[in-house]
């Protein structure tokens, strides 16, 4: 069993450029939606303004860029491509079950981009059971550090 340092460090690498790709949106402010505006079938929004063309353009470009940094550019575009589709379907998802835009979904928030970008990049690479253990205990607290700073910042409104 490799040590704990070298998980670490591992599941960084891994994990890094779909860390980049959820967090840059917020810094790109975009103003067209993917949804278009349109209502799903149940009258709600299917995403919201938060989720923007803008924003994930930047995001897929600054997260296959950051994978890129380091020498593997097709396993950092499907990390990005993974986790900002995992993050539009926990935001499909919040709006089926009622939870407006901005409001928190504990655990969903956290964890729906690392499940989307571990998804994307399993054809290529499958994550250790440590490496799995380890991004999904880390990811929470440095979702939650990062978004009170981009409040702190007045990136966002809320500090979730």
């Amino acid at each position: 069993m490799a040590d704990l340092a070298s998980i670490a460090l591992s599941s960084f690498i891994i994990i890094l450029p779909a860390y980049i790709a959820n967090s840059v949106p917020v810094l790109f402010r975009g103003r067209r939606p993917i949804d278009l505006g349109k209502n799903f079938s149940d009258g709600r929004r299917v995403l919201g303004d938060g989720k923007t063309i803008e924003g994930f353009i930047s995001g897929l470009f600054f997260g296959t860029l950051a994978g890129a940094a380091v020498g593997y550019p097709l396993h950092s575009f499907l990390l990005a491509l993974g986790a900002l589709a995992g993050d539009i379907a926990g935001a499909f998802l919040k709006r089926r079950i009622g939870i407006p835009r901005g409001c928190p979904a504990p655990v969903l928030d956290q964890l729906d981009f690392i499940m989307g970008a571990l998804l994307f990049i399993s054809p290529l690479y499958i994550v250790t059971i440590e490496q799995f253990i380890f991004i999904i205990l880390v990811t929470p607290p440095i979702h939650l550090f990062t978004n009170y700073v981009a409040y702190l910042f007045k990136l966002k409104p809320h500090p979730w």
